[in-house]
């Protein structure tokens, strides 16, 4: 199975550059040395992709690791736009909407066609910076006095996420002034050299709360003794099929299904002594697969990330396909569900139907 991904991941993508760089060519109105140069460029900028996934850009400079970090995983998204735009425009000349002409040769339609993609692009990368503030309010008689809860996920800190901004990331943090933070998983993205190297940990020191989190899958890609090493440095309190105690609040971290020995959300609640009627419960499970499991045990609050909601339509169409419910609020029984699209994301910093977000819950005694 994991075999017939890489190969749809790669053969898709190749196909696609092969559509697209015909239509490049046929476009440009320059001779075949510059139309060369350009195809090459659009199909050097994804072959930078497999630096990042076979982890050569560990024996880079840092400055060059991140520049091939952030064009080759820029790229695919660039790719999939120009791939959408040419199925629109090839199906507008089979209709015969529009003049065979616009598509070759054609130097008013190659300057529109670069204007549209930096505007979207650049749009794309603005509207990732801002981070939404998505606050949830919840009554229950388990709580003796308002409780505020600072959530996050998906923070993929590494060659593009690194310091300065994972610095704004948790100035943001501080100034709710929250009564504990929870982040469900993916804190790292892959490499633990950018984390180890401009020592990301002292940045989770500075956060005024205290911090529990539970393993997402890139914690497995890094290395999960690693991920785990820096959890300690950090000061996060990692919660791998255990529970925490802290005030009214009873916290379960699931391990990542990555782990196929990962314990039953029951035998953890039984193993740690979790009654929900004493305590409100609130589960960190980094996939949101099979919500029904926290419905049957009676949890009362679950958090999930993973999805990302595609980080770029129409890529979120296919995670709301897949999953019960790829993003937002969800309830089920006496479960309410916050499916969170994360705080940062994987690869080429764009927002493009979707946002990043951290969420603030704030429980009061009902």
């Amino acid at each position: 199975m994991k075999m017939m991904w890489m190969l749809t991941f790669t053969l898709l993508p190749l196909m696609a550059i092969a559509y697209i760089s015909w239509h490049v060519w046929c476009l440009l109105p320059w001779g075949a040395v510059w139309k060369s140069i350009v195809i090459a460029l659009l199909a050097g900028s994804f072959l930078l992709l497999f630096a990042n996934f076979f982890r050569l850009t560990d024996r880079l400079p840092m400055t060059l690791a991140t520049a091939v970090y952030e064009i080759g995983t820029s790229s695919i998204f660039v790719l999939l736009y120009l791939f959408i735009l040419w199925l629109v425009l090839d199906l507008g000349r089979l209709l015969h909407l529009l003049p065979r002409t616009l598509l070759y040769n054609n130097s008013w339609m190659t300057a529109a066609i670069t204007c549209l993609m930096v505007v979207v692009f650049v749009g794309g990368h603005l509207h990732y910076k801002h981070k939404y503030r998505e606050a949830l309010h919840m009554t229950s008689d388990k709580v003796s006095h308002p409780t505020k809860i600072l959530m996050v996920s998906d923070l993929h800190i590494g060659y593009h996420n690194q310091r300065d901004e994972l610095h704004r990331w948790v100035d943001i943090i501080n100034q709710e002034a929250p009564d504990v933070v929870l982040i469900a998983g993916d804190i790292i993205d892959g490499s633990m050299r950018p984390l180890q190297e401009q020592q990301m940990y002292q940045e989770f020191q500075r956060i005024q709360a205290p911090v529990y989190a539970c393993l997402g899958n890139h914690e497995y890609f890094s290395g999960e003794p690693a991920a785990q090493r820096f959890y300690q440095q950090a000061g996060i309190r990692l919660l791998q099929d255990t529970t925490a105690v802290v005030g009214d609040l009873c916290i379960i971290g699931r391990d990542d299904r990555s782990n196929k020995h990962r314990k039953a959300l029951g035998k953890i609640m039984t193993e740690n002594a979790v009654h929900t009627a004493d305590k409100f419960t609130i589960l960190l499970d980094h996939q949101p697969f099979h919500l029904e499991q926290a419905e049957r045990q009676h949890i009362d609050f679950q958090f999930s990330g993973h999805t990302h909601h595609g980080q770029v339509w129409p890529i979120s169409w296919i995670t709301e396909s897949i999953y019960e419910c790829a993003f937002g609020l969800y309830k089920k029984g006496t479960t309410t569900y916050y499916i969170s699209s994360g705080l940062g994301l994987w690869g080429g910093k764009f927002r493009i139907g979707t946002r990043s977000e951290y969420v603030v819950l704030d429980i009061s005694k009902k």
